[in-house]
């Protein structure tokens, strides 16, 4: 098949699509760039402004890896939200990118800086709504989505880490009331419920530490959750009896360590109902 010919078929398909694949920042489909950093992104095809989704990629992954989770991808762009994918730092001992969070050691970039302003600025570059933008990710992504609502919980209207939380020590407390939604699965081995120690002062921290952490922060009055519910793949436990603008989910499914189906509808009619 001729080069051409080829051109000519990608453009047949997009515009079958219902979804846009990406946006381009330039005369290419090159990632948009930021002081420190790089992010890629998908619109949907309806006119804006629109909310979006900012979703970090896990260890050695990058924000182009996250457009290609089509299964995840159109079901956002479906519902009317933008896809933001920042990409992480080049890793020093291998390929791909991660996040640079780490408690016992130096940062060498303001990461919850860095992912505020790609969404600053996607937010004027594609007339996106600053002010209705979920902060995801996954496994590390996760983590890193985690610290960021821990130290500037205000930078985004709610958060959804995925198989990803604190490592040790986890922090003492955290700046809040945040919305936040933490999913994670019951048969993870990479990223264990109850943590892991992956070498000298590198180890993984207790989910359901963090949980608390969470509860004291958004001044939850019930150790108890508010509701347990079952819904598809999920077992889910909320806590609603809160400081205002404070809430606090648990999403359990039986899996291993993944993003799970249905994730994108269940973060998205969360993200919706702040009750």
């Amino acid at each position: 098949m001729t080069r051409a010919l080829v051109a000519r078929s990608l453009v047949a398909l997009t515009l079958l699509a219902p979804v846009a694949a990406q946006a381009a920042c330039g005369a290419d489909p090159a990632p948009c760039a930021v002081a420190d950093g790089t992010y890629h992104i998908a619109l949907p095809t309806a006119s804006g402004p629109h909310p979006a989704v900012v979703f970090l990629h896990g260890w050695g992954g990058s924000g182009e890896g996250i457009l290609s989770n089509s299964g995840m991808v159109d079901r956002l762009l479906a519902r009317g939200y933008a896809v933001i994918a920042p990409d992480g730092q080049p890793r020093d001992d291998g390929p791909g990118r991660s996040w640079d969070f780490d408690p016992n050691r130096p940062a060498t970039r303001d990461e919850a800086a860095f992912i505020s302003a790609v969404a600053d600025d996607a937010a004027a570059r594609f007339g996106l709504t600053r002010d209705q933008m979920l902060l995801s990710g996954f496994s590390i992504g996760g983590s890193m989505a985690s610290y960021a609502a821990c130290t500037d919980p205000g930078a985004f209207a709610a958060y959804a880490p995925i198989a990803g939380s604190f490592w040790r020590p986890e922090p003492i407390t955290c700046a809040g009331p945040v919305r936040l939604l933490h999913t994670h699965g019951w048969a993870d081995r990479t990223v264990p419920l109850e943590g892991r120690v992956l070498g000298p002062g590198f180890a993984q921290g207790d989910v359901f530490e963090a949980l608390q952490i969470w509860r004291e922060t958004d001044g939850c009055t019930a150790l108890r959750p508010d509701s347990i519910t079952s819904e598809g793949l999920y077992q889910r436990r909320s806590w609603t009896s809160c400081l205002p603008g404070g809430s606090l989910e648990f999403a359990l499914h039986p899996g291993g360590h993944m993003i799970p189906q249905g994730w994108a509808t269940l973060a998205l009619d969360w993200f919706e109902d702040p009750a």
